[in-house]
């Protein structure tokens, strides 16, 4: 329970439908405290001071036992070291979808285990049906389609997704707002969080400075011909795509299209340049089928917020996939997940490692 109106609509439903419902907000303070003495509180939006009290009290409104959890040692370790290492790769990570993957269904699900809960439950916008044809647990976007949240879940695992239950993926967000309004729960009007909670005030350049002790040097932008046109503040401070911030002075809009790790380069390019075709996945997990044993025919997306696209995914002999979009797809990223869906369903998803232009890999 985070607080907000879709965990505790969530909460609400699972009482109504007989379930013996406990409410349990994870505790992951960043336990680093001492590199920001300025954050407000303990955390911001879903994992701050106030939510964990709201949580409280809506557990209490309900009915029901509700635990703080401390899984500030998974957090760190899984999540914000990870969102770290990825950006000083270079790459642009997505901490939600490891959260999910080893957190809440992770270090999470085993405490629940251990309270004997034989489910976990979230607020997700998604749907979970086992089927018998396939005997496997199948991945469903959520009905309310401004809302679905099945990207972020692509990581999880049968027997995750065994244990998981998504009691709004048929919901609208509208009317999980009206159903609180009419149980008389506050949180009705609750603004929904959208930064990264571990990142005092979304400054996520100096959360990565207050951590890093190597990896962030400053250097030359370059165009794809070397020509140096400006400098940059260090690699992490830059994705692919990105046309604000650079400080360049080139009469045209230029975008940044790629990064020279050795040399230290921000590589930029027109926005043509941006648009790829291809690109090569890796740390692939499928949902829908056991494996992938020759190439299929899915609407892709390699952003949650990215309209889907047509693709063919093939395999490779080393577990990774190279999937080919009918059309050029703007800023693929490296570090964001490529997720492959058939209608509703997810067949299942990997880790943009490159993405090739051309022949060219990025």
């Amino acid at each position: 329970m985070s607080g907000g109106v879709d965990s505790t609509i969530t909460a609400y439903l699972l009482k109504e439908a007989g379930y013996e419902v406990i409410g349990a907000t994870m505790h992951i303070r960043h336990p680093r405290k001492d590199l920001h003495p300025h954050t407000p509180g303990d955390m911001y939006g879903c994992c701050g001071v106030s939510s964990v009290e709201d949580a409280g009290r809506i557990a209490q409104q309900l009915g029901i036992p509700f635990y703080i959890l401390d899984l500030r040692e998974p957090f760190e370790r899984e999540v914000i070291s990870y969102f770290c290492e990825e950006y000083l790769k270079a790459r642009t990570p997505n901490p939600c979808i490891l959260c999910n993957e080893k957190v809440k269904f992770g270090a999470l699900l085993t405490k629940a285990r251990e309270l004997e809960a034989a489910f976990i439950s979230t607020g997700h916008y998604a749907r979970v049906e086992y089927e018998p044809a396939r005997g496997r647990y199948l991945l469903k976007r959520g009905k309310d389609a401004k809302k679905d949240q099945s990207y972020v879940l692509f990581s999880l695992s049968q027997d995750q997704l065994s244990h998981a239950l998504f009691p709004l993926g048929c919901s609208r967000k509208e009317d999980v707002r009206k159903k609180a309004l009419d149980l008389g729960l506050r949180v009705h009007e609750k603004p929904e969080s959208q930064e990264i909670c571990f990142v005092p005030g979304a400054d996520y350049r100096s959360f990565l400075r207050s951590r890093a002790t190597r990896g962030i040097e400053a250097g030359d932008i370059v165009d794809s011909q070397g020509r140096i046109l400006g400098r940059h503040e260090g690699l992490p401070f830059y994705t692919i795509g990105q046309r604000k911030g650079l400080g360049l002075s080139a009469g045209k809009p230029l975008y940044v299209v790629g990064f020279d790790r050795e040399r230290n380069l921000v590589v930029v390019g027109e926005k043509r340049d941006v648009c790829g075709s291809e690109l090569i996945a890796d740390r692939v997990n499928w949902i829908a089928i056991e494996e992938l044993h020759h190439p299929i025919k899915v609407k892709a997306k390699i952003r949650s917020t990215h309209r889907e696209a047509d693709a063919v995914v093939t395999p490779s002999s080393d577990g990774a996939v190279e999937v080919e979009f009918a059309q050029p797809q703007e800023a693929i990223t490296p570090g964001q997940a490529v997720v492959f869906y058939e209608g509703d369903v997810v067949m299942g998803g990997g880790w943009i490692d490159r993405a090739i232009r051309g022949r060219e890999t990025s």
